[in-house]
């Protein structure tokens, strides 16, 4: 295989993006794409350089009979996304699936044990963790620099404005403000949706920097329904702490119905037993390095970034800080080249379970949970369930 002939799945906002970015990275062909709402296909077809060449479908099952598609692009916010991702590997197809992966354990499951029986790639395009700052911190920190890690924190609070929350019957979003007064709304899956459970983009760039993984989870969270808009039933913020396999402690929070100062969707801050690093709260701050020892009395302001500086061209201008081209360049070279990517299979489920477990701990009156592992071991082969 010298080009691999990819289907995107999903054809809202990101679904776009998608088909922008894969036709300007090399190694792709799109040769179909799919979304049950039709009214989203002649979108799409206007984005594609090339429309004669590709298939339109509606039914998810004729892009997986499709023979000429290689992968599928997964690129949905829906509660069956895991199994959507697991159906397509089973059929034979590697995936390259938006965040999260899955709002289950069982389907977390079932992503891995069709990975593992039919071969194929699964690759989570959870962008975050290539950002500039976070390669910097995890050198510095394996170099020993703020000594062990013993706290490490994220917060994504992120305001909807009604994105992903709710559409009228013409299909279109419905502004936040405005959802309680419409009669004719849809609530789409992120009204439902645990907010925990979009913990990826801080997750997955802290366990990159700590080169490490969740072993137990606790959980809270505010009441259901929202506080901000009282027709949601997604409660307005939740929090994890949890702790790794090597004895940090994180806590993690989520939000999309409170209102932030703008550009203050992500935050991060890891402490060390001889230092700190920590991320700005806002525009208007830098980053914050602190290390004991270094005759520093106070933290002081580092120019780290979150646009990578050692980035190709083809990656400028792909989005959040021209980082959603690695995530497109690692299935690629996954597929062509045989390459290892960073977030392989199983680092993609490390990044899932902690979340969707932390959802369970808040419904079992935060109850803790063990995170398990799904890397095949003593208690279970490649290929099949963990014994009991």
């Amino acid at each position: 295989m010298d080009q691999i002939q990819i289907a995107v799945a999903g054809l809202g906002g990101r679904g776009l993006h998608w088909i922008h970015l894969l036709q300007k990275i090399r190694g792709y062909r799109i040769v179909a794409i799919c979304d049950p709402d039709k009214r989203l296909h002649e979108a799409a077809i206007g984005s594609l350089e090339k429309p004669s060449d590709v298939k339109v479908y509606s039914d998810y099952s004729d892009v997986l009979a499709d023979k000429r598609v290689d992968a599928v692009a997964l690129v949905v916010r829906c509660q069956e996304q895991g199994a959507l991702a697991a159906q397509a590997l089973e059929a034979g197809k590697h995936v390259n699936a938006e965040v999260p992966a899955a709002h289950s354990i069982d389907d977390c499951w079932k992503i891995v044990l069709a990975a593992e029986r039919t071969g194929k790639v699964y690759h989570l395009a959870e962008q975050v963790r290539y950002w500039g700052f976070i390669e910097a911190w995890r050198a510095l920190i394996a170099r020993g620099d703020i000594g062990r890690p013993v706290l490490c924190e994220g917060e994504y609070y992120h305001f909807a404005g009604g994105f992903f929350l709710a559409k009228d019957k013409s299909g279109q979003w419905i502004p936040f403000d405005e959802i309680s007064k419409m009669k004719d709304r849809a609530l789409q899956w992120g009204a439902h949706m645990p907010p925990i459970h979009y913990l990826p983009h801080e997750l997955s760039p802290m366990l990159k920097v700590l080169d490490d993984r969740v072993t137990e989870v606790v959980a809270m969270s505010t009441p259901s329904p929202s506080f901000a808009c009282d027709v949601l039933p997604c409660p307005d913020l939740q929090m994890a702490l949890m702790k790794t396999e090597k004895g940090t402690v994180l806590r993690m929070s989520t939000s999309f119905t409170c209102r932030m100062p703008h550009g203050q969707y992500h935050w991060y801050y890891v402490k060390g037993t001889h230092g700190i690093v920590e991320s700005p709260r806002g525009e208007h701050e830098k980053f914050k390095f602190w290390q004991a020892g270094s005759q520093m009395r106070h933290a002081a302001e580092v120019d780290w970034t979150f646009a990578r500086q050692d980035g190709p061209r083809e990656a400028l201008g792909s989005g959040h800080g021209d980082v959603d081209y690695y995530v497109h360049a690692a299935f690629r070279d996954a597929l062509l080249h045989g390459k290892q990517p960073e977030m392989d299979l199983y680092t993609a489920m490390d990044t899932a379970a902690p979340a969707i477990l932390a959802a369970e701990s808040i419904a079992k009156g935060s109850a803790p949970m063990k995170v398990p592992d799904f890397r095949p071991g003593p208690n279970r082969k490649r290929g099949e369930k963990p014994r009991a």
